[in-house]
């Protein structure tokens, strides 16, 4: 078995030596930075480079640079999200942003971990889990979302949490580790 295809299942996995993986995220660290290096109203350039890098990038997302990911083969990003300056995709498993999520500036989406045990970690093993944000989600600005979460759908997260565990639907949560505030109600409408 490749190590692309222990990747993929969710194994423990060569992510730091073996030379397909590290040839894939060459790739996408030259289309990142072709992206990050284009000007602000390059909209043409910057959607031709964004649907090369993110295959499954849906209608109407606005990514704003710098972003970056791993591969970028493995994000799905659904029909009018918006990623903040400063986003960072670890796709090394699949990440799944539904329909109109906000992202604020830096947040980091990270599939992958490492060995606790320092010898392990020296041989470059590392293991992704997929990250699924449902539709309507927001995360406010500089928060992590660590590998195997979903958070579900219409959920706000907190500035600066770092998300550990699944977040349910529709609820406020933020700290480190995140937690759940409150549920969102009729109450947190805004009135004209």
């Amino acid at each position: 078995m490749t190590e692309r295809e222990k990747k993929d299942l969710g194994l423990w996995h060569d992510a730091n030596f073996d030379a397909e993986l590290l040839e894939a995220r060459r790739r996408a660290d030259a289309l990142c930075a072709a992206y990050n290096a284009l000007p602000p109203g390059d909209a043409a350039g910057q959607r031709d480079l964004l649907r090369t890098l993110i295959p499954d990038l849906g209608e109407g997302v606005t990514i704003l640079a710098p972003l970056w990911v791993d591969y970028g083969v493995n994000c799905r990003i659904g029909d009018g999200s918006f990623l903040n300056h400063g986003a960072y995709l670890m796709d090394g498993a699949a990440i799944t942003i539904g329909k109109r999520c906000f992202l604020g500036p830096n947040c980091g989406l990270y599939t992958a971990s490492h060995p606790l045990d320092a010898a392990q970690r020296a041989l470059g093993l590392e293991r992704a889990l997929p990250i699924t944000l449902e539709d309507d989600v927001w995360l406010g600005g500089h928060v992590v979302i660590l590998q195997g979460v979903t958070v579900g759908a219409g959920s706000v997260i907190g500035a600066g949490s770092v998300v550990t565990h699944d977040i349910p639907p529709g609820v406020v949560a933020a700290g480190n580790p995140c937690w759940v505030l409150r549920p969102i109600t009729e109450a947190d409408r805004i009135r004209p």
